[in-house]
């Protein structure tokens, strides 16, 4: 099984990123060595952004707003704060697999089938790195097409196909530190969270939901 062989970490508080992101580095030169098992670690962080090797730097909107720090993974502009969950992904692709796209479509159905232990329809769009959800709740767009936003992003790096970064999905962040970027360069779509969809999750359940499914597609 999975977690037989994957630890699970809980950090305690707001996690420090530049701390973090040297703890994990160094893990995954640890897990690239064979000297320490594959690793997910599940946190959050303080208010701050965070930049992707495409960032372009038109959508950092309020640069004063949050630090901001250049984060080394794929991807864009993405916010980190309280009520969201972040959980780094430091997987071996040595011994299940040497293929990215796999890989990240299998992050992606992760976060989908989490997020169905809610209820909650994610979805795949193409073109739009992350997971999205169509909001009937609300008003259509000007041109009659109904609102998608988006409530998960993914985002990963691979040293010697040790993977590392993953994975952030919104439960109840403050949605208006959103609008200091644009998030993943994608100015014609929102962001939602759980609770924003009304539904009264915790982190804590989450957390199981993420524990539940993850063998379901990294066996």
């Amino acid at each position: 099984m999975a977690q037989d062989r994957v630890e699970w970490q809980h950090l305690a508080g707001l996690a420090p990123y530049v701390e973090t992101l040297a703890a994990m580095e160094a893990r995954v030169a640890e897990i690239a060595a064979g000297t320490a098992p594959e690793a997910i670690w599940l946190l959050e962080h303080p208010p701050l952004y965070t930049a992707g090797t495409s960032a372009q730097s038109a959508d950092l909107t309020d640069p004063d707003r949050f630090p901001v720090f250049v984060a080394g993974r794929g991807g864009q502009y993405t916010y980190h704060g309280p009520g969201q969950r972040v959980a780094y992904t430091m997987l071996d692709l040595n011994t299940r697999g040497r293929d990215v796209r796999q890989f990240v479509c299998a992050l992606e159905n992760w976060v989908i089938a989490t997020l169905a232990e809610f209820n909650v329809r994610g979805e795949r769009r193409s073109g739009r790195v992350g997971v999205w959800v169509v909001r009937h709740d609300l008003a259509p767009n000007p041109d009659g097409s109904l609102r998608e936003d988006k409530i998960a992003a993914i985002g990963v790096k691979l040293r010697k196909w040790v993977s590392f970064h993953g994975i952030s999905i919104n439960v109840e962040p403050d949605l208006s530190h959103f609008s200091g970027i644009v998030p993943c360069g994608i100015r014609e779509h929102g962001v939602t969270s759980l609770v924003d969809l009304g539904l009264p999750v915790t982190l804590a359940d989450l957390d199981a939901a993420l524990m539940t499914t993850f063998p379901r597609f990294f066996p």
